[in-house]
């Protein structure tokens, strides 16, 4: 009987550990190119604590650059870093070239943290990335639809998606900072 057991329960909790690890392990397989045009590798985020952001550069919501700037000079470094997505889903809000968003979060903003190439967060054709941020059949975690610029994603040092922030919420807000520090 006990052998019974274990042969049912053991393929369950070894299904259960694979769809974990392999949740995690999808967030550190994502590549996406880079402002400067170089190959962003994800993997690279591992041990990290990364905020996820869709960026705009003629949005209401532009000045959480500063915000995410600060964040970023405060907390940035081995164990947690912001990484901005550039999405011209909503009203056309980031026309720009890659050059030109460069040009105008350096300008702007004196943004520092890792800028990637335009993608798009919504429709037919999202960036698997944010597939994955946002489906719960992907990520394990929740299912969330980007709303606007500026939504923020929270994944752990392990890479999973831990939490999902609307637009209007402070990149420094108490519950960013309380989960950075934990």
């Amino acid at each position: 009987m006990k052998r019974l057991i274990f042969l049912f329960i053991v393929p369950i909790l070894l299904g259960s550990i694979n769809k974990a690890m392999s949740q995690e392990s999808v967030f550190y397989s994502f590549r996406v190119k880079a402002l400067d045009g170089s190959e962003f590798d994800f993997s690279t985020l591992q041990g990290k604590k990364v905020l996820v952001v869709n960026t705009a550069s003629k949005c209401g919501l532009t000045p959480q650059y500063k915000e995410l700037q600060k964040l970023y000079d405060t907390y940035g470094g081995q164990y947690f870093t912001v990484i901005g997505l550039p999405a011209n889903n909503f009203m056309n809000q980031e026309p720009g070239t890659d050059e030109e968003i460069r040009d105008f979060c350096d300008v702007n903003y004196g943004v520092t943290f890792p800028m990637m190439s335009k993608i798009s967060v919504r429709g037919d054709d999202m960036h698997p990335l944010y597939q994955w941020l946002t489906s719960k059949k992907l990520n394990g975690v929740m299912d969330s639809e980007v709303s606007w610029n500026f939504q923020k994603y929270l994944v752990d040092e392990n890479g999973r998606l831990v939490d999902m922030l609307p637009p209007k919420e402070s990149p420094l807000s108490e519950r960013v900072i309380n989960w950075i520090n934990e």
